[in-house]
């Protein structure tokens, strides 16, 4: 499981190591490019029911920490779907991997 830390938040946010290293990817490119937009995910079993969001924007700090100490292979129409949510005012919601539509 990889770990996403963002900014001073309580919590880091655990999600699979595949989706994260996708995930890094249309991050660190729309952040480059000084696009903000949003990241939700629902709670695992072990949290509250529900789910979260927050705002992604170049001034917050963030790490990407993975697992595997090898990258995954990654897949250009999963970036692609990734990039595509984050320009929707609905922005990227995390599927679970095996509801992740390519």
């Amino acid at each position: 499981m990889a770990i996403l830390y963002y900014g001073g938040a309580e919590h880091p946010i655990e999600i699979e190591d595949i989706a994260l290293a996708h995930l890094k990817i249309v991050i660190a490119t729309k952040l480059r490019r000084n696009e903000s937009f949003t990241l939700s995910w629902r709670h695992d079993g072990d949290q509250p029911r529900g789910r979260s969001t927050i705002w992604m924007h170049p001034s917050i700090p963030l790490r990407f920490e993975f697992s595997d100490p090898t990258p995954p292979e990654i897949d250009p129409r999963r970036i692609q779907a990734y990039a595509n949510s984050a320009n929707t005012s609905g922005g990227i919601l995390l599927p679970e991997e095996s509801t992740l539509e390519l």
